[in-house]
């Protein structure tokens, strides 16, 4: 071989690892896929006996499953507020929901530092596809907001045909435009999820990426990829679907999701990249009626556990040990301070509610003892370890009780009366913090 093929041969070697050492120092990428209106019961991993979900039990298998859990709250949009920066939603003044009818010029504050946004400050590309929630006009989009692409709707829900919001109004976008394209919302979301992977493969662009893949299913309306559409443009409301047909719809929503999370993780295995990705899988708020929360009591909306208490797994390979089942409270908004620690970073936002659980992930240690809470109109809770007590407030007067969880999952014991220095106690703490989350904020959503 000529000297001079010889030596450039040996330069493009030293190239090649230089690259692909860049590569194997880059930083973990993201795939958080969040799910609407899933059930604690409504996965073949957490006992459902007739949905089928492999490839969220394969991520179960792979990672830990929660079983003590919570969103943040009992509905849409305050969930993803506290998912967005880290925060109790009080204080980010979205305590409710969002609606179409009634919030069309609100959303979650410019001010916010989002998760997109700190991620971003560490090169990372962040894309969202699916649902936003947190604003319907234009200045509330989330390419304003820290995310690179978006495609999707910003409503709590489409027609899952004509993306056609609750109020009449044509809702998919593709950043800041509106731009309708033809195809089921469930499947698109997977197929743009699918895309951005291909195209942002970290071996090629030298960035790792935070792809946020929030879900429609299984939200109403309810709808399968056969049936018809269910909306109009102009018209608020959907045609009616017969109520003996929800159950095999539901779980026809569920398993085609659970379709599309496969597509992702054999996407990201594909590019050579499921070993460099922390994923996390969970849902909004527990499930309404038409869906199963399991043991627990109560669903989405309300105070009880089935509001609240929901599926979620997170899985590392070869940083987070894999197969177990993890017992400690833990909400929503612990997800911004455990990924910034996964990439060895804290957040930048002056104060923030969530913790780290990355250590305690990956060591399975316990996490440090600290109460937690609950707030939706005039539903309020607080969690002291085992203990949860529970407000419910009905005209001038407040109702209390009290569960102890560790043998009574199912709150279907009050003992309040039992503990009335302990009520005492939980009473004042809950008070303080309602005082304190809510102290100057402006609330855009009730």
């Amino acid at each position: 071989m000529p000297k001079t093929n010889f030596i450039l041969l040996v330069i493009a070697f030293l190239v090649s690892c230089s690259e692909r050492n860049k590569v194997d120092e880059m930083q973990p990428n993201i795939v958080l896929i969040m799910a609407d209106d899933l059930g604690y019961g409504d996965l073949s991993c957490y006992g459902n006996p007739t949905i089928k979900t492999p490839n969220i039990d394969f991520l179960a298998s792979e990672g830990v499953k929660f079983i003590d859990f919570h969103s943040n709250g009992n509905c849409c949009s305050p969930t993803r507020a506290a998912l967005m920066t880290g925060k109790y939603q009080q204080r980010t003044g979205v305590e409710g929901v969002i609606t179409a009818k009634s919030h069309r010029h609100v959303g979650l504050s410019m001010d916010e530092i989002t998760i997109a946004e700190e991620l971003k400050q560490y090169d990372y590309n962040c894309g969202i596809y699916g649902k936003w929630h947190l604003g319907y006009a234009k200045e509330y989009n989330p390419i304003l907001q820290g995310f690179d692409e978006f495609t999707g709707f910003v409503s709590g829900n489409v027609d899952f045909h004509a993306h056609i919001d609750q109020e009449g109004y044509l809702d998919w976008w593709k950043g800041d435009k509106i731009d309708n394209e033809t195809g089921y919302t469930t499947d698109l979301i997977t197929a743009y999820g699918v895309k951005y992977i291909k195209e942002h493969n970290p071996q090629k662009t030298h960035k790792p990426f935070f792809l946020y893949l929030p879900h429609e299913a299984p939200h109403y309306p309810y709808q399968r990829r056969i049936d018809r559409v269910l909306r109009e443009v102009g018209q608020a409301g959907s045609k009616p679907v017969s109520k003996d047909s929800i159950p095999a719809i539901y779980k026809e929503m569920v398993e085609v999701m659970d379709e599309g999370v496969g597509k992702i993780i054999q996407a990201l295995q594909e590019i050579g990249e499921y070993e460099n990705t922390l994923f996390i899988f969970l849902s909004d708020n527990g499930a309404n009626r038409n869906g199963d929360n399991g043991v627990l009591r109560g669903y989405k909306g309300g105070v009880y556990e089935g509001g609240s208490r929901v599926p979620a797994i997170i899985s590392y390979p070869h940083k987070i040990p894999k197969g177990n089942v993890n017992q400690e409270t833990v909400l929503t908004m612990d997800l911004l301070p455990t990924i910034l620690d996964f990439i060895g970073q804290k957040p930048s936002a002056d104060h923030i509610d969530g913790i780290s659980i990355k250590q305690h992930l990956i060591d399975q240690t316990h996490l440090p003892k600290r109460d937690v809470f609950f707030s939706f109109k005039d539903l309020s809770f607080i969690r002291n370890d085992k203990w949860k007590m529970i407000r419910i407030r009905e005209q001038d007067e407040a109702r209390f009780s009290l569960y102890d969880l560790s043998e009574d999952l199912s709150e279907s014991n009050d003992v309040a009366n039992k503990y009335p220095d302990l009520m005492n106690e939980l009473q004042k703490k809950l008070e303080k913090w309602e005082h304190d989350v809510r102290k100057g904020v402006e609330k855009v959503s009730m």
